[in-house]
């Protein structure tokens, strides 16, 4: 990579990077949200230090104080351990919401100053690589610490417990050996019912903790894949040490069939146990990724892993894991409300190489950033199967849609590309053609557009992974045209594709079009590396570029709903306190009016009305909630003018090629590079931009394949370690969604 290829920052006059002026935020509003953070930090750090110290002596005793200080309620023993073990996490959820709140909109709160002294920060600097985790950063790897600390501390202060318990009592040898083992397995369970705690809140994806922590649901996937892991290991050993023991005791199939009314009840256990690994088997990643269809149905079996575990526990042993379940209960029947909605397609298009552009109608109320996912689903192809895709348009490239970009990979975008294909052939035949229409959920994302904190960009693709970049380059440019908050300044493309085919999906992006002269303020360079040619193509170094097109008429437009993602945050805080308090009322006047007065004991049967009163107020208190919201979105969306949405459609949709020389001129404010036959050299390319950028922050972001994660993941680790005082410091982001 030449040394003139990456220029330094473009300067005003007085030297100083040139950014916006943005209101202070009021005194007032700024101590309100520090005193939020504050209070939700003290509940965080004391609900984990409750739970890391709950297998102790000390907080079995702490544990039981609490019961008898409390239980004496109308919840009794139930409500106790609910509040200790659940409450924390909800009312952190509260307090969330009353911080997105008194946050608004206004994320972006720079003024115009210097360029700050450069640091580097725990969620950017990538300390593991290689491994079974895949890129770790310092901060993730201090979370991964905590949790194996925790599960190291409690096996082994249940085992000195155990021991000390069977010092107590004369047993023989074999007798002993097989308590031994009985109370090792219930202990297994306990660690693995701590851990369940945890497992549902990452997959809550438009859930408020996600969106205060600014921790995007691609991001949370990867922690519930961990969670899932070692939850699914902990109750494997738990069952199995049982099997064991009912082996040697010589009744193994009575006990695994035993459903006792008062106490733990087996069979619902080995009906959980059994869904769970299915689960589990289907979920490692050889499976997952040859079989996706048969990994994403059978995880709808975690309906029977949660009712068939509260059947087996009881009521009260089940609320130490309830309060991160019905958060996520909560963000599913949202997610259910938003999908039933029906989105017009306004207009499609199919590249040469495999690629599908859909263009989906929005309403102008919904919000995202450069950076979110949306999951589709197409009911023409299948009524279960929901994809994830990046979004690649700017939310200021039009307010009334958005687009994305789908890689023809398996059976499903198949169909999906074929479906397109015969639309098309519809419309030149001059006969009636389908309309396509589609159901979504999300946008889901960063709450925060982290790419335009960053004065200098390095954006890293592979192949279809430039489909975010071209919602970020989008986003920059109309940002830089209106005058609004923006940061980067230089942007350095690293672009690796396998054919010559992929380069279209660049030049769908018009830069001169969506802001003229951007070059006066901003130095974007590209390079490109095709790596299966070793040269351009032939046909007088012409490209194919995409053909098939087709637009919706405006006045069939259906929206999707606003009623997730980044949705209104009053509205959203309305539906999960309302259900909340419902699920509260509803556990109040079940034991007034049912349990207490017909003396109902059953373990299993109070876990399955507990199961049920976490549904039901979801239902009838959270529902009307949502009915509400609903009315007010399309009271909103029915004010819209449809005549400002203008959706622009490229002029070279008609063209049958696009010559290189026209990519050159396209682009002659932007340097481009395409390189056939080579692939990046990423220490060359960090080294360049160490020369030419100076003692900066520059903000890495990549897209693509593990390996390519891994590659650049390693030259910003090596160059960390070794940086002089005067290079940059590297922060490494990734894009990549992998179920």
């Amino acid at each position: 990579m030449a040394e003139d290829s990456v220029h330094k920052p473009l300067l005003d006059q007085n030297g100083v990077f040139e950014t916006f002026d943005v209101r202070d935020t009021p005194l007032f509003v700024s101590s309100l949200k520090w005193v939020l953070k504050f209070v939700m930090w003290v509940l965080l750090v004391a609900w984990i230090a409750f739970i890391f110290i709950y297998p102790t002596e000390f907080g079995s005793q702490l544990s039981q104080k609490w019961n008898r200080a409390t239980s004496g309620t109308v919840f009794g023993i139930t409500g106790s351990m609910f509040l200790a073990f659940s409450g924390p996490i909800l009312v952190i959820a509260f307090l969330s919401i009353a911080h997105l709140i008194v946050s608004g909109e206004d994320h972006l709160e720079r003024k115009k100053k210097t360029s700050k002294h450069p640091r580097f920060r725990l969620w950017t600097f990538p300390v593991l690589i290689d491994g079974p985790f895949g890129v770790v950063s310092a901060a993730e790897l201090m979370g991964i610490v905590v949790f194996v600390v925790f599960i190291i501390m409690a096996v082994y202060v249940y085992t000195i417990r155990n021991l000390n318990l069977l010092a107590k009592f004369q047993f023989p040898t074999k007798e002993q050996s097989v308590w031994m083992l009985e109370l090792t397995g219930l202990r297994f369970g306990m660690i693995g019912l701590l851990c369940l705690a945890f497992l549902f809140i990452p997959v809550a994806r438009g859930s408020v903790l996600l969106r205060l922590i600014d921790i995007p649901f691609e991001h949370a996937t990867r922690y519930h894949v961990w969670l899932g892991h070692l939850t699914m290991l902990l109750f494997t050993l738990h069952g199995l040490f049982y099997v064991i023991v009912w082996a040697i005791q010589g009744h193994l199939i009575h006990e695994l069939l035993e459903w006792k009314s008062i106490g733990i009840a087996n069979l619902p256990g080995v009906i959980s146990l059994l869904a769970g690994l299915m689960m589990w088997v289907t979920s490692l990643q050889p499976v997952r990724k040859q079989y996706f269809e048969l990994f994403f149905y059978t995880h709808q079996l975690y309906i029977v892993f949660v009712v068939f575990l509260a059947l087996h526990v009881g009521d009260f042993i089940f609320s130490i894991a309830a309060g991160g379940i019905f958060l996520f209960i909560l963000d599913r029947f949202l997610r259910f409300c938003q999908s039933r909605r029906t989105v017009d397609v306004l207009s499609t298009k199919c590249f040469p190489c495999g690629t599908v552009e859909l263009v989906l109608s929005k309403p102008t109320n919904l919000r995202y950033n450069a950076l979110s996912f949306i999951f589709l689903q197409v009911r023409g192809l299948s009524w279960l199967q929901w994809h994830p895709f990046s979004v690649s348009s700017s939310p200021l490239d039009g307010k009334h849609h958005l687009a994305v970009l789908i890689k023809v990979l398996g059976d499903w975008t198949e169909k999906l590309r074929e479906n397109i294909l015969s639309i098309s052939e519809e419309e030149l035949s001059a006969g009636p053609h389908t309309k396509i229409t589609a159901s979504v959920e999300g946008p889901y994302g960063h709450e925060l557009p982290y790419h335009l904190m960053y004065e200098n960009l390095i954006l890293v693709a592979g192949g279809i992974g430039i489909s975010p970049f071209l919602a970020i380059l989008s986003d920059v440019l109309h940002r830089i045209r209106e005058g609004k908050p923006c940061l980067p300044r230089n942007i350095l493309i690293v672009w690796a594709v396998k054919n010559s085919n992929e380069l279209p999906l660049l030049l769908d992006l018009d830069m001169e079009s969506i802001c003229p002269f951007f070059s006066n303020k901003l130095n974007i360079e590209t390079c490109i590396y095709v790596t299966r040619e070793s040269e351009p193509p032939l046909e007088e170094g012409r490209l194919h570029k995409a053909v098939n097109s087709t637009v919706c008429p405006l006045s069939l437009r259906s929206g999707m709903s606003v009623l997730v993602g980044t949705g209104n945050n009053i509205w959203s805080g309305l539906y999960v306190i309302s259900s909340t308090f419902g699920f509260v009322i509803s556990i109040a006047l079940l034991n007034i009016f049912y349990v207490k007065p017909f003396g109902v004991s059953s373990w299993w049967y109070k876990g399955l009305l507990f199961t049920i009163c976490m549904v039901s107020s979801v239902l009838i208190f959270g529902g009307p909630v949502i009915g509400l919201w609903h009315l007010w979105e399309r009271r909103i969306s029915a004010s819209d003018e449809y005549e400002e949405d203008k959706i622009k459609v490229d002029k070279a949709h008609n063209n049958g090629t696009i010559d290189h020389k026209d990519l050159n001129q396209k682009n002659q404010k932007s340097s481009t590079a395409i390189l056939y036959g080579t692939r990046p050299d990423f220490k060359e390319i960090f080294e360049s931009v160490s020369k030419n950028w100076g003692h900066v922050d520059v903000g890495v972001i990549v897209c693509g394949p593990p390996t390519l994660q891994s590659s650049v993941a390693k030259e910003i680790r090596s160059h960390s370690l070794s940086r002089q005082n005067h290079d940059p410091v590297f922060h490494f982001n990734s894009h990549s969604f992998d179920l």
